[in-house]
Order: structure tokens, then C-alpha cells, then sequence
């Protein structure tokens, strides 16, 4: 496990310093290192280390422009007795494990929770799931029961219908040693139960960093838990020469690649005069478990005054559902793999225009960027399903739910 962590660090180095403020100063950029506050619509105190606001010697910054990239964090919650003095674990910190937990309770069902079940379950951890509802509550049912039952086989246990009702700190983390706790619950399967262990993860979403910034001051309205609100160039709604991006803005998906393109909006928009809108975007998302999960969707919906706002669930029932498993697929059958896997595509009532897909199988977060730039531009389900793919590829499961569409409209002679 150490040569496994050690290994994960190295190739994470390789990759921060694109990131990093050395970077940003080959380029031009110059950075303050302190806590930014707004103290006006129009400035931005850095406050530095030991300072306080309004220290005389903190710079005072005057802008045209800002944006608010503050990020988020993960989610705790406050009412679970004991848990805010238990040495937990979140996704800030899980990798710099140094030794491997024998025992790990995941609290939480979503996208991190489940890759790193799977992943520690596969090291060797003994890992129990605890979820308040179905694996993926906010996605795919039929989806949610592959990955479980290919997680069971990989040894995750999981409970549904969870209430923690208390966590005890049994030994503290002393001398590289790691925790003991116990996590008291109720769930479907056990009227009361206790489970020990040596990591407790919390993986239930996360928080937008908007608290003590002066975004009152600034005239930029936010959700205390959901972020900086913003119309749909990605401007604040009040207030619009500032922009937010990323986990810190409201309503938007939680995706490193979302953020990424919503920076290359507030760049152009803010500096370019540019009229790129958030609405325009076709957002995939990908769980990288064994078999990955991926799907992709309308994501960004704008209220009548172009605010984004929630944007609600797609109802199936308005769809027409074309369906590949991939248990015929010539590549999964050489590679013994995806036996349940599939390719799943929604598509308007009675018409060919893709409102949106569902891919289980290894490689999904390469195959569903076909079906995001289909719906980008338009191409619908019949031109997917006469474009050739490469044999024998799982992306010819896209062609599959083509050609079932090409199919349905043939009339008999």
C-alpha cells in the first residue's frame, strides 16, 4: 500500500504545477497571497497572514473585472453526535494515507463514495457503504444495479436506508498509527448496528467556499451551501463585472472539466466582449469505477429572467429509450469483459433528436464524448447510427442504438 500512495503522489506532481502560481507567473499573472474580501462592489482587500481586515498594510486591489473562483469543500454534516470530534476522513485527506485501513465506512452513495469503496475493497480494505437511499440516487436505476452487483463481487458491503446516529472516537490517531472509531446506525437490513473502523469517509457532496468574502458587500447574491448566483454568461446576478466559476457558483454541475469550460466563458465574456453562454453547454460526467458509468445531458437550465437555476430530472417517460447491452459486443467478448454493460439513449417521443445517455462498460468516459457532440450539434440518432465505427470496439454500441432507431421506421413490403 505505501508503493501504491508513493506512486499516486509522483504522477499527481506531475500534473499540479499546471495549477500551480509559478505557472501563472511565466504567464504574466501576478499573485497576492492572502484571503481576497470584498470591502466594494469594485475592491478587493488582501488580507494576509496574522492581518485582519482593515489592516493598513493589506493591499487594496480596484478592478474592472473579477471573478470568484473559490472553489468548495466537502460536505460535513452537524448533526451526527460526535462526528465533528472523530478523526474523519474526506477526499482532502484520504491520500495521504500512509498506511492501508483494515476497515472502512463510507457515508455516502454518490460518485466518490463509490470509486473509493471500490478501490480500497480491491487493496484489501474490508469497506461498507452506508446510503440513505439507492446507489446514484440522481441517476440510472438500471445503472445503479450493475455497478452494485459489480461492486458486491469485489467485496463492498452496502446498507441502505441509513441513519448514523452516533460516532465514537475509540483510539486517536497517535505516532503514524491510524484511528479507531464506531459508527452506531439504523438501516433497512439491521433494526440497530455497530461498525468499527480504522478510516471513516464522508463523501456526501459538496459545499461552495462563499463564507467571509464580502460578497454582501460586493452586491453579489449567493446560497450560503450552493454557491455564488449567476446569470447565463456566468456573471453575478446583481452584480456584472463580477463572474464566479467552478464549485463555488450555484446550480451548475460539480466537474473539474465544468469548470474548466466555464473559465474559458469568463475569459472571453469578461475580456473579449464574448457571448458565450452556460446554457449552450452539454455537460458529460464520468465515475471511473470498474465498469465506468458515464452519462451526459442538458444541464444548465435559466429561469425567465436568465438566471441559472436547479435544472429538474428528465422524465423518461416523455423519452424513447434505444438500448445495446454489450454481452454481444465482439470487443467485451474478447476482453471477458462488460457483460453488463450497455449503451442507453434517450431520445424526444416519436423523433431522433438524443436529449441525453447512459453508458456502463469500460472506457464509458470515452465513448459518451460521441453522444455529447452529437447533441451539441445537433446529429441525431439515425446519423449516429450510419456513421461506421471501428470493429470490434465497445463504440459500437452507440452504432447499436442507431441502428435500432434506423430500424424502427422500416415498413414491411
Amino acid at each position: 500500500f505505501p508503493q501504491i500512495m508513493q506512486r499516486m503522489r509522483k504522477l499527481r506532481s506531475k500534473i499540479a504545477p499546471v495549477d500551480g502560481h509559478d505557472r501563472g507567473d511565466t504567464l504574466g499573472t501576478q499573485t497576492f497571497q492572502g484571503r481576497g474580501v470584498f470591502v466594494s462592489p469594485s475592491t478587493i482587500e488582501v488580507v494576509g497572514h496574522g492581518k485582519v481586515l482593515g489592516d493598513a498594510s493589506n493591499p487594496q486591489l480596484n478592478f474592472r473585472k473579477a471573478v470568484i473562483a473559490t472553489g468548495g469543500r466537502p460536505y460535513v454534516p452537524d448533526n451526527i453526535p460526535g462526528l465533528s470530534d472523530a478523526p474523519y476522513t474526506t477526499n482532502l485527506n484520504l491520500f495521504n494515507l500512509q498506511q492501508l485501513p483494515k476497515r472502512m465506512v463510507v457515508l455516502g452513495a454518490g460518485i466518490v463514495a463509490l470509486e473509493m469503496a471500490q478501490a480500497f475493497s480491491t487493496f484489501g480494505t474490508e469497506v461498507t457503504v452506508l446510503g440513505r437511499s439507492r446507489l446514484l440516487s440522481k441517476g440510472d436505476e438500471e445503472a445503479a444495479r450493475v455497478l452494485q452487483s459489480a461492486l458486491e463481487k469485489d467485496g463492498v458491503t452496502f446498507l441502505s436506508g441509513v441513519n448514523v446516529e452516533e460516532v465514537k472516537t475509540l483510539r486517536a490517531p497517535k505516532d503514524g498509527n491510524l484511528p479507531l472509531m464506531n459508527v452506531s446506525l439504523t438501516c433497512k437490513e439491521h433494526s440497530k448496528l455497530d461498525l468499527e473502523c480504522e478510516c471513516l469517509l464522508l463523501a456526501l457532496g459538496r459545499t461552495a467556499n462563499v463564507k467571509s468574502m464580502g460578497l454582501e458587500k460586493a452586491n453579489v447574491p449567493y446560497h450560503p451551501t450552493a454557491g455564488v448566483l449567476v446569470n447565463d454568461f456566468a456573471q453575478s446576478t446583481s452584480n456584472p463585472n463580477i463572474y464566479a466559476v467552478g464549485d463555488c457558483v450555484a446550480n451548475v454541475p460539480r466537474l473539474t472539466h465544468m469548470s474548466g469550460e466555464m473559465a474559458k466563458v469568463v475569459v472571453q465574456n469578461s475580456l473579449f466582449e464574448g457571448q458565450w453562454k452556460l446554457s449552450s453547454f452539454v455537460v458529460p460526467a464520468v465515475m471511473y469505477t470498474e465498469p465506468e458509468y458515464a452519462v451526459v445531458n442538458k444541464v444548465i437550465s435559466l429561469d425567465e429572467n436568465g438566471h441559472v437555476v436547479p435544472t429538474a430530472k428528465e422524465n423518461d417517460e416523455e423519452c424513447d429509450i434505444y438500448k445495446a447491452e454489450l454481452k454481444h459486443n465482439d470487443r467485451a467478448i474478447l476482453d471477458s469483459s462488460d457483460e453488463d454493460g450497455f449503451v442507453k439513449i434517450f431520445c424526444k417521443k416519436g423523433t431522433g433528436t438524443i436529449v441525453g445517455c447512459t453508458v456502463v462498460s469500460s472506457r464509458a468516459g470515452e465513448i459518451i464524448n460521441e453522444i455529447s457532440l452529437a447533441i451539441k450539434h445537433g446529429i441525431d440518432l439515425e446519423g449516429l447510427g450510419r456513421n461506421i465505427h471501428s470493429y470490434p470496439t465497445l463504440g459500437e454500441g452507440v452504432m447499436g442504438c442507431g441502428l435500432q432507431f434506423i430500424n424502427s421506421k422500416w415498413t414491411t413490403m
